[in-house]
């Protein structure tokens, strides 16, 4: 039988322990930092980093916030603002001996509302509106904030981001289907054609279950949506099921505007446009062809100052005006609430 080794024996030295410990500390860290979720990879030294977009020098710094963002989409935000327009339907045109089908854009009073500034609003923007809307249809609000722009109220509101402030338009003006140049590209985006609730074949195009062979009734269902091993007994979310189809925001890009007419207010857009008949849609150059030419911007731009000379002159009296009605109406608000408690 081998001797037994004694207790004191057993407990280490308080230098061994120490000098254990930092051999372990060295070997392996105390600290886990070897996991995926730290960035481990077997990567080499130089561009091995400890946590995903750390900075070191094999990846770039990380930038974060509102300048970071607009950085980041210099070069796809459009250089002009864009209009709205209703969807009337879709015709074809010849453009030379090709047949070629179109769909027709027409503006309805399409004017500038109001300008977003970078020092204000923190990014580049000019708001549009469209159509007319009854006043008894609209908020308080919203009247004291057509008001306060000289303009009746408008049926649709939108924001078009701009890259910088040469996009800006005068708040008044109106915008004419010669904004845009025939041949150019543009982005029209709309809500597509809603279906209503809709099953899982035509939402998601499954192929169903069998048509015979003991299956009764059973043709056209999704089949089972919970698994019961691995993932709890439950419907894990984003689960393809029936529901509602389309209404949706879609985007059609690079679109080629065929004809612009100022006198029917139409532009003719070449394919398909999203959306049903008399849908508002959004109609601005494209992020990813090349804006107009500079001549036809400037052009387009002069015209648009010729038209309304006054444009700046006619916003301030409307802000003076806004501001003396709204004290008349306080005035009168305050001898209301007299008047009933006197009663």
């Amino acid at each position: 039988m081998p001797p037994r080794i004694s207790s004191r024996a057993a407990i280490p030295r308080p230098s061994a322990l120490v000098a254990s410990q930092t051999r372990r500390r060295l070997l392996i860290p105390l600290v886990p930092q070897r996991g995926i979720q730290y960035g481990w990879s077997t990567a080499p030294p130089r561009s091995k980093h400890r946590r995903f977009n750390q900075p070191n020098s094999g990846l770039p710094a990380p930038t974060t916030g509102p300048a970071a963002a607009l950085k980041r989409r210099e070069k796809t935000t459009p250089l002009r603002a864009g209009v709205l327009a209703t969807k009337k339907g879709m015709t074809s045109t010849f453009v030379g001996k090709t047949r070629v089908a179109c769909t027709v854009l027409q503006l309805d009073q399409v004017q500038v509302v109001a300008n977003k500034t970078r020092e204000k609003h923190g990014y580049w923007a000019v708001q549009v509106g469209s159509g007319s809307r009854q006043p008894k249809k609209a908020t308080s609000p919203m009247l004291g904030y057509y008001e306060a722009k000289g303009m009746a109220p408008k049926g649709e509101l939108a924001e078009f981001m701009v890259r910088g402030e040469g996009g800006l338009l005068p708040v008044g003006s109106q915008l004419l289907p010669d904004w845009f140049q025939p041949g150019q590209a543009v982005d029209v985006r709309a809500r597509s054609r809603g279906m209503g609730f809709a099953g899982g074949m035509k939402r998601h195009g499954f192929a169903g279950q069998g048509a015979s062979h003991g299956n009764s009734r059973n043709h056209r269902t999704i089949g089972t949506t919970g698994p019961s091993q691995g993932s709890g007994s439950r419907v894990l979310p984003g689960k393809k099921m029936p529901g509602r189809m389309g209404n949706e925001w879609v985007t059609v890009q690079n679109l080629k505007v065929i004809k612009t007419d100022n006198e029917l207010g139409i532009v003719l857009v070449s394919g398909a446009v999203p959306g049903p008949k008399g849908r508002m849609v959004k109609l601005q150059d494209a992020k990813k062809r090349k804006a107009p030419a500079l001549p036809y911007r400037e052009r387009a731009l002069k015209d648009l100052r010729e038209r309304h000379p006054d444009a700046d002159a006619q916003l301030e009296a409307a802000r003076q005006r806004h501001l003396e009605m709204k004290e008349a109406r306080r005035g009168a608000s305050s001898k209301a609430v007299a008047a009933a408690a006197a009663l």
